[in-house]
């Protein structure tokens, strides 16, 4: 048998010269690691011992690359949410702190992923490779680091951008029953955002999976994906995580804002958040309150929703933008989470189970709803055309509910009934068919010039959609005139109702042009 080649003198050197730099750059000096034990385990809490010098909400480690924070700090032990699951951990198993709190990696290489509040891939993509990692939880900007909210986020649906108007950097809750359309008018308005420069950030809590996969492939097909993040922690996840979703989503658009970009934050639903937070806090025994939440689900939310806002100039003028959803229960308002997001936020966009059963959809109750910024943020344009257009509304609401008691031969009363009419056929709107500034700015005056009051209701379903391009092909100039910053000039306004009338003549000679029969059988 042949001798093995020995090493060459080269490869030696090479290898003590590696061998030297690594000692050279470990420190050697002495280092101390506290390591606690699991008492007991149960639904997701681990009980931990001998951790005296662990702080709160900081990172643990458990064997397997098991993780949890630190959620309760008692006298003899530490009450810890797992954030995956605990199968493998039983009491005796040893847990060490690590000092830090939990962080997410932000940055644009997250841009058109999906990930999990720790921000690990779930689209079984690459790795992310991120810029950095930040705290899920961080404070929120001082009110002398704010800027006015004057800038519009535009959805796309003609009721919430003529009538409760959205700025850049404002909290408006979405709020309704379960299947109202609340998740739909969230979607639509991410998908909008392909016509502006604005990042999304959707958060989904506690959903089901089928029903986040299906606003993610609305916003792939319809939207722009590519500037689109998708932060799950679905109804199968860990309820650690359910909890730390909505952190950890603002965090990541955080990162956008801080660099001068507008961002907007969809979160579904807090509801659920709130029901974790409850769920999380019974079985950790703290005292219960109203409706069993702990005292601190007001501060939880109120210290989340307070990091939107509007960056001054001197901060690069970033803007974040939340956009909360909350379920309620047989429409009741004045329930304890919905009284507590209405008095955070900066409004609230209220869906109705009977309009959206009558198919008037969006089923926005205009009664109920209110943005508090409102006109403030909204496009001049805009706001010259729709400023009586809630009022008209309201009125034609409550006429009609008279008429339904016996006619009413006045013309005045006729002529309101007729504009409401008009108005709520205006205001139905199906999904993924967002409007256009100009496209909203043309309709509205038009229905004010009372261009569709001799029209059947129906001819405004037929017109919305062939709108855009009439315009286009029409009245380009006009088009080109209207813009978010700019104002409508009347010569621009003459010549937008001149198309929209053009188009709705149009289809209401078609309408009464009659068919050629079919051939007989």
């Amino acid at each position: 048998m042949s001798e093995p080649d020995a090493p060459s003198p080269e490869i030696d050197d090479r290898w003590l010269e590696q061998s030297r730099k690594t000692v050279a750059r470990t420190e050697l000096a002495p280092r101390t690691r506290s390591v606690g034990r699991v008492v007991e385990i149960a639904d997701g809490i681990a009980r931990v011992s001998g951790l005296p010098d662990v702080r709160l909400n900081e990172l643990l480690h458990f064997p397997n690359n098991r993780t949890g924070f630190a959620l309760t700090l008692d006298a003899d032990a530490v009450s810890v949410v797992l954030l995956e699951e605990g199968t493998d951990i039983e009491a005796g198993t040893p847990v060490t702190g690590t000092g830090e709190v939990i962080r997410v990696p932000v940055g644009s290489s997250l841009l058109g992923r999906v990930v999990d509040p720790l921000g690990r891939p779930l689209d079984e993509g690459e790795p992310i490779v991120a810029e950095e990692t930040v705290p899920v939880e961080r404070p929120a900007p001082a009110i002398i680091e704010r800027d006015l909210v004057s800038e519009q986020v535009a959805t796309g649906t003609l009721v919430v951008d003529a009538l409760f108007s959205i700025g850049r950097g404002q909290r408006e809750l979405i709020i309704g029953d379960r299947a109202t359309g609340k998740t739909s008018l969230a979607v639509d308005a991410i998908i909008n955002q392909k016509r502006s420069d604005i990042i999304s950030v959707y958060v989904a809590v506690g959903q089901r999976a089928t029903a986040v996969e299906r606003a993610i492939a609305a916003i792939r097909e319809h939207g722009a994906p590519e500037r689109c993040i998708f932060v799950v922690a679905s109804a199968a996840e860990a309820p650690g995580l359910q909890w730390l979703a909505p952190f950890a989503g603002f965090s990541i658009a955080e990162y956008f804002r801080d660099k001068g970009q507008d961002a907007l934050i969809v979160i579904d639903d807090l509801t659920k958040h709130a029901a974790t937070h409850r769920e999380l806090a019974l079985l950790t025994r703290e005292p219960p309150g109203r409706e069993a939440y702990p005292g601190d689900i007001f501060y939880v939310h109120a210290r989340m929703l307070e990091r939107a806002g509007k960056l001054s100039p001197e901060l690069g003028g970033g803007s974040l933008t939340a956009l909360p959803i909350a379920e309620t229960d047989a429409g009741n308002l004045s329930a304890y989470i919905p009284t507590n997001l209405i008095s955070i936020t900066d409004g609230q966009i209220v869906l109705d189970s009977r309009l959206f059963a009558s198919n008037q959809r969006p089923a926005v109750d205009v009664g109920l709803s209110v943005s508090r910024v409102g006109g403030k943020a909204q496009a001049p344009s805009l706001r010259a055309v729709s400023g009586r257009l809630r009022l008209d509304y309201s009125q034609f609401l409550e006429l009609e509910m008279f008429t339904r008691f016996g006619g009413m031969s006045d013309t005045r009363v006729k002529g309101q009934i007729t504009r409401g009419e008009r108005i709520r056929a205006l205001l139905i709107q199906p999904r993924f068919a967002s409007l256009r500034l100009v496209d909203q700015v043309a309709l509205l005056a038009a229905l004010a010039d009372g261009v569709f009051d001799a029209l059947p209701v129906e001819t405004l379903a037929a017109l919305r959609p062939r709108l855009a391009s009439h315009l286009d092909q029409t009245a380009t100039d006009a088009v080109s005139a209207i813009t978010p910053d700019g104002t409508l000039d009347d010569s621009v306004r003459q010549r937008l109702v001149a198309a929209v009338k053009a188009l709705a003549d149009e289809l209401a000679a078609s309408a009464k042009t009659p068919q050629p029969a079919g051939d007989a059988p």
